[in-house]
């Protein structure tokens, strides 16, 4: 049999400028970036103490709290909003090592991801990942790969994962509310965003990456509970990502530079 293979690079993808995904996936040490994306990471990372560490436990916390809600929670539908690029330990294959049969639905802007998902696609019958931006959540929530894949008549596991921060404040509230509005009760909602507890590196993060990437916005850990709306938070709330269950002892008051650049923390929406 012959395999198809898809064009590369593909036509719509942009090399002059960065992208949220493949910067990112230059910070964790990935391969699927460019020039430019690693140009971005490498001089913010200058500027920005810890920022490459910070990437990393974005990364761990996301493993810990999707291996949370496939286990402990019971979830077995995830849609993971800003996904990103694959990398090590994927939310699909940290849910599924719990539910062979979880469902999970990867959304993001970047046409590379939609690249990588076709490949993912072709060995995974449980796993869709579709091309969209995660500002339309009326578009992305009819769109096939999401409304006929998923059942949001039961419960489903929400993810804006390292994607709060990039909604501007004129559009989080009406965003986040419209997906939160959408979960069946039972449902869980997962967020981590960028924070602003008043260090100056939190600001100047959140300033470097408005003016490369657009989007990018530090919150009080007040503005970021507020996202999530009447949901119930789990503990242990809102807190730095390094202390959301941490699988070893973590001193709350040793914190390295690169863990107080984010904060996380996920909430039932009650029956």
């Amino acid at each position: 049999m012959t395999v198809e293979r898809p064009e590369w690079p593909p036509p719509e993808l942009d090399f002059s400028k960065p992208t949220i995904a493949r910067a990112y996936d230059a910070l964790l040490g990935g391969k699927d970036n460019f020039a430019v994306d690693r140009e971005l990471a490498d001089q913010t990372a200058l500027l920005i103490p810890g920022l490459r560490e910070s990437a990393v436990e974005n990364r761990k916390v996301l493993v810990r709290g999707v291996r949370w809600l496939a286990g402990e929670a019971g979830i077995d539908q995830f849609l993971d909003l800003g996904s990103g690029l694959p990398t090590v330990e994927n939310t699909h294959e940290v849910a599924q090592a719990r539910n062979a049969k979880a469902k999970v639905v990867y959304v993001d802007i970047d046409p590379l991801v939609g690249v990588h998902g076709r490949a993912i696609l072709a060995e995974n019958a449980y796993t869709r990942v579709m091309v969209g931006d995660v500002r339309e959540p009326e578009a992305i929530l009819a769109h096939e790969d999401v409304a006929d894949f998923l059942d949001f008549d039961r419960p489903v596991a929400l993810m804006l994962v390292g994607m709060l921060h990039y909604l501007s404040p004129g559009i989080a509230d009406r965003v986040v509310s419209a997906y939160r509005d959408a979960l069946a009760p039972g449902s869980y909602l997962f967020m981590t965003s960028l924070v602003d507890t008043g260090l100056p590196q939190q600001q100047e993060l959140a300033r470097i990456t408005r003016e490369n990437l657009e989007e990018g916005w530090a919150r009080t850990p007040e503005e970021i509970e507020h996202h999530f709306g009447d949901f119930e938070l789990v503990e242990p709330g809102v807190t730095y990502t390094a202390l959301w269950r941490p699988d070893g002892p973590v001193d709350p008051d040793g914190l390295e530079p690169g863990e107080q650049l984010g904060m996380a923390g996920i909430a039932l929406k009650k029956r």
